[in-house]
């Protein structure tokens, strides 16, 4: 006896009576009627890079301030390479292994596109309200002197 999901998958293709949307079929159409949609990404790319050049607001930092600024240096615990790879480039992936088990370009599009737009949105909130608040790292003394005594 067949397992349940499989029938049920077999009895869904059957019942919609159309072959998969794959990306040869519908992948063009779909992108033209979401073109909107990739050219305000293509946008907030632009808007998060040029935020990345941007020089932030610089701060005084005065010796009352210092002592919200003394914590101990740490190494990086997360690599700043790995970041897309773990919030972009592997969701991707499994978009992809979806796409190719269900074979519909609908779901790899939506998916991906709604992956990109939080992302972007997110850099460049984050981004811009770190460029307009300036606000020194918490480790900025011992960046500063890092044998942690002040001149």
């Amino acid at each position: 006896m067949e397992n349940r999901p499989t029938v049920l998958r077999r009895i869904r293709k059957v019942e919609l009576g159309a072959p998969a949307h794959t990306t040869k079929s519908h992948g063009a159409a779909l992108a033209m009627n979401h073109k909107h949609d990739w050219l305000i990404l293509l946008f907030l790319a632009m808007v998060e890079v040029t935020l990345i050049i941007t020089h932030p607001f610089h701060r005084f930092v005065g010796k009352d301030m210092m002592e919200d600024l003394k914590y101990p240096m740490k190494d990086i615990t997360v690599p700043v390479w790995s970041v897309p790879i773990y919030a972009v480039l592997l969701p991707i992936a499994i978009f992809l292994l979806v796409y190719i088990c269900r074979g519909d370009v609908y779901d790899l599009h939506h998916s991906t596109l709604g992956l990109l737009f939080s992302v972007l949105v997110t850099a460049v909130i984050t981004d811009a309200i770190k460029d307009a608040v300036g606000r020194p790292q918490p480790d900025f003394f011992y960046c500063c002197f890092p044998d942690g005594k002040d001149v």
